[in-house]
């Protein structure tokens, strides 16, 4: 009975916890799916998007428009990238390392010099915050961590369907096919990995604020919970979600399913240490299911029809 009233208490987070990072997860789908970009600039973004809200907050900045100007913090990080990528000839996972390496100084400087800012409710209005997050009230953040994802995902799903986001969409799929039609494929690159980061940044001012801090490592390991997120959500939901909408509030369910699954290792008593372990663990699994699918399918359809398995 302990375990399972234990597990029910720390649902409400978990699900909050998926929520925000399901905003960087659907960041992550943008240059993952959409564009075909590996992009590792994620963990310095997120970062900067939390060290940015949380400085801004307590310079007295509103934290909405904090959260606005860490949107735009994330697409000067995408910026940089793509130029990195398409003007200098450096391959996009390269660039994204090196966004990501230079950006640990920059959040370091954002913050002023420390490793990490405190940000108490106390004290400031926040956007969402983790201390209500079991009360039934209007403070709870999980019915305003909803309604974003939803805004978000019917922004994107409107601006896919417009006629630059469909040449964003034509470049992840055959950049040689857009290139013929006369598209502009490198600035469709740099638009896109500057929607991702900016979504990514956006997601890290909303952590910050939920969490009460901003840490300049508080993005280590962002890029592998996102890929979990997004091979979560298709593994469960690829042949039910069709829709392109779908697919993105797919990524997002993806991100809450992660957060649920490590709440009940955790209560099951896994070292808090082998977290990165289970996240590494976790997306290799994913990642496995539909490869051993395809292995499974051609067999299991030789063996009905009564000839051997290629």
């Amino acid at each position: 009975m302990t375990f399972f009233s234990s597990l029910l208490n720390s649902l409400p987070g978990a699900i909050a916890q998926g929520l925000i990072w399901g905003i960087m997860a659907i960041g992550v789908y943008i240059t993952f799916r959409i564009l075909d970009v590996a992009d590792l600039t994620v963990d310095g973004t997120l970062a900067a998007g939390g060290a940015t809200a949380v400085m801004l907050i307590r310079a007295g900045v509103s934290h909405v428009t904090a959260l606005l100007i860490a949107f735009a913090v994330g697409l000067l990080c995408g910026l940089i990238t793509g130029l990195l990528h398409t003007r200098c000839g450096i391959p996009a996972i390269l660039s994204g390392i090196l966004t990501q390496l230079a950006l640990y100084s920059v959040n370091l400087r954002i913050m002023g010099s420390k490793a990490n800012q405190a940000l108490s409710v106390d004290k400031y209005d926040l956007t969402v915050s983790q201390r209500f997050v079991r009360e039934l009230s209007l403070k709870n953040p999980l019915p305003l961590l909803l309604l974003i994802t939803v805004v978000v995902i019917a922004a994107l799903y409107w601006f896919f369907g417009t006629e630059k986001g469909s040449s964003i969409r034509a470049t992840g799929a055959n950049p040689a096919m857009a290139r013929a039609q006369g598209i502009d494929t490198r600035g469709n690159i740099v638009l896109g990995l500057m929607l991702s980061n900016g979504l990514v940044a956006f997601s890290g001012a909303l952590l910050a604020q939920y969490q009460g801090s901003a840490d300049v490592n508080m993005g280590r390991g962002g890029i592998v919970i996102g890929l979990a997120a997004v091979i979560i959500g298709e593994v469960i939901f690829g042949k039910i979600f069709i829709n392109f909408a779908l697919k993105l509030f797919a990524v997002s369910i993806g991100a809450i399913v992660y957060y649920l699954v490590l709440q009940v290792v955790l209560q099951m008593g896994l070292n808090t240490n082998d977290l990165k372990l289970l996240t590494a663990a976790t997306v290799a699994i994913f990642l496995a299911i539909p490869y051993w699918k395809g292995k499974v399918r051609p067999r299991a359809k030789a063996e009905k029809e009564g000839g051997p398995a290629c």
